[in-house]
């Protein structure tokens, strides 16, 4: 097995993004590009074989039995949804895949809605392509040795209480590795709460898990300005799931700024919120803090922690929010890609919108994160957005 499996191997915000796109703004085209944040050379040809991956993924399409589990464990997702679901095709011609020596170029444009899911499976297939084509495959650690530990890290979160959840789609080793991953930690206990990935999710009949993503807050401060992003994606998130996947997203600005958004309103009807950079420790005050001053219990919500987590990390934030928020970890590359080699550092992100009807003007798309080594987008409207939310 290689390559994307099936039309769900993918992460639910994907899913959950395409619903609320189709439903508020079909209309609206978007623009991604690949950014090799660790510099990573790609072997000759490589773009030669990504193409020929690309073409095949024509062919993944939504199952009976897949489109019954979506159904049955997400019924956030409405049936005229699973009906576009069941007709979509990936189209190749969205994809424009360019190499220079060691240095790969990847855009994708098309119409929002569509080209929503090309970033998980195609930074996956990115992944697995690189291991085998450098012979890096080989270098791998041996099932038994693999298996041993997952179970110590399935082992670490059961003896210390601790709810964890796998993120690890988009820089997994392999699928094989990835499903290796999932059915050991399966098997060793409770406290691992569900997958992203959705066909992985379906195999093991588990809770597919997550809400929405970056792109989510950059579009809508390419359509309403950095100064209402954060509330109107909130507002907008909870017109087309009324309360339901209320995890959001705090970092896309600068938590600073996400807190100034975060009113009673949306700290009431969000069952929490995810960390995705900066400093874990000091957001844990900020957050607590937060809800304190809005006459809200901590205790009655959860952040999710995601920021490039291993077990260590991970027991000092544990240790950090016992006894005032509850907490919880979706965990990527440590899991999926913890197999010997070194996992390449690599994003797909959206870099550009058209966001207004009949206007075929693009606006630069940004995040500006609470690291600076996650700044991604035109650097100028960068420069204008720190500017605008940080005088």
């Amino acid at each position: 097995m290689y390559g994307p499996q099936s039309m769900l191997d993918t992460d639910l915000y994907k899913l959950t993004m395409q619903q609320a796109v189709c439903q508020l703004y079909p209309t609206v085209k978007a623009r991604y590009a690949f950014i090799n944040r660790g510099g990573t050379p790609f072997p000759p040809g490589f773009s030669r074989e990504l193409r020929k991956h690309i073409r095949e993924m024509r062919g993944l399409r939504l199952t009976p039995e897949e489109r019954d589990f979506l159904s049955e464990r997400c019924p956030y997702l409405s049936p005229v949804y699973l009906d576009f679901l069941a007709g979509y095709r990936f189209d190749p011609q969205e994809v424009e895949v360019r190499q220079y020596q060691g240095k790969l170029s990847i855009s994708i444009e098309g119409f929002w809605y569509r080209s929503i899911l090309w970033e998980v499976p195609l930074l996956a297939l990115i992944s697995e392509l690189y291991f085998e084509m450098t012979g890096e495959k080989n270098n791998a650690l041996p099932e038994d040795k693999l298996r041993e530990i997952n179970l110590k890290k399935a082992r670490f979160f059961k003896e210390n209480a601790i709810t964890f959840v796998d993120f690890g789609t988009r820089r997994r080793f392999s699928y094989l590795n990835h499903k290796r991953v999932v059915s050991d930690l399966t098997t060793a206990g409770s406290y691992f709460a569900g997958t992203s990935n959705v066909h992985l999710a379906h195999l093991f009949d588990l809770k597919p898990i997550g809400t929405q993503a970056h792109e989510w807050f950059q579009f809508h401060a390419a359509k309403y300005g950095f100064h209402m992003a954060n509330s109107m994606a909130m507002g907008r998130w909870i017109d087309v799931y009324k309360g339901d996947l209320g995890t959001a997203l705090t970092d896309t600005f600068g938590t600073e700024n996400f807190f100034h958004a975060f009113d009673l309103l949306y700290a009431k009807i969000y069952d929490g919120i995810r960390q995705d950079s900066g400093d874990p420790l000091k957001f844990v005050d900020q957050a607590v803090e937060h809800y304190r001053k809005l006459g809200i219990n901590p205790m009655s919500k959860t952040i999710i922690f995601s920021d490039s987590l291993d077990l260590e990390r991970v027991k000092v934030i544990h240790h950090k929010c016992k006894g005032i928020v509850k907490d919880s970890y979706g965990i990527g590359t440590f899991l999926t890609n913890d197999v010997g080699v070194k996992p390449l550092n690599m994003v797909i992100k959206m870099v550009a919108c058209q966001p207004f009807k009949d206007s075929t003007k693009w606006v630069p798309a940004v995040k500006i994160s609470d690291d600076a080594g996650k700044y991604t987008g035109d650097r100028a409207m960068i420069e204008l957005a720190r500017k605008t939310l940080y005088p």
